[in-house]
């Protein structure tokens, strides 16, 4: 494991799905609200699909103890959502968003006493344990027919390695 490959190991959580576990699916392949889930945003977003890509805002490298270190990522999701519904409703758009967004924060908050991401990290959303969401104002976007938008941050522990 390395701290590089991060953001593709959070992608990954957040691209998985198993009935079994009890978490919602977040692509819309699998029954979730999402075209794409990626790491890394692209060049050329895709137009008027329901987008999560998982970037990396920071990372920290912490001395945990004498000759151990463990890096702390701050993950940002960036949701692009398209302000479109078959009612031509605003309203419809934002509900539908704030729907994903629930979904999203159920898979980040993922299993009941295991907060690794299916053993990817250390913790996720635990240290310090909180999940903020900012949401773009709405009102260009709908006037001007274009997408919504969000952020969720979260920060996450990797693995302590020896150094």
């Amino acid at each position: 494991m390395s701290s590089a490959d991060a953001v593709a190991r959070e992608a990954a959580w957040l691209s998985d799905f198993n009935p079994a576990d009890g978490l919602p699916a977040l692509l819309a392949t699998l029954g979730g609200p999402f075209d794409v889930v990626q790491a890394y945003m692209p060049r050329t977003p895709a137009q008027r699909r329901a987008q999560l890509y998982v970037l990396r805002r920071q990372v920290r490298e912490e001395r945990t103890a004498h000759v151990r270190r463990m890096a702390r990522h701050l993950f940002e999701l960036r949701v692009i959502w398209p302000a479109s519904s078959p009612s031509g409703s605003g309203e419809d758009s934002q509900q539908t968003l704030d729907n994903a967004i629930e979904l999203i924060l159920q898979r980040v908050g993922g299993l009941m006493l295991d907060k690794t991401h299916g053993g990817r990290f250390l913790s996720v959303a635990e240290n310090p344990g909180e999940v903020t969401v900012d949401f773009a104002d709405p009102e260009p976007s709908l006037r001007d027919r274009a997408d919504l938008r969000c952020t969720i941050t979260y920060w996450a522990d990797d693995a302590e390695i020896n150094g």
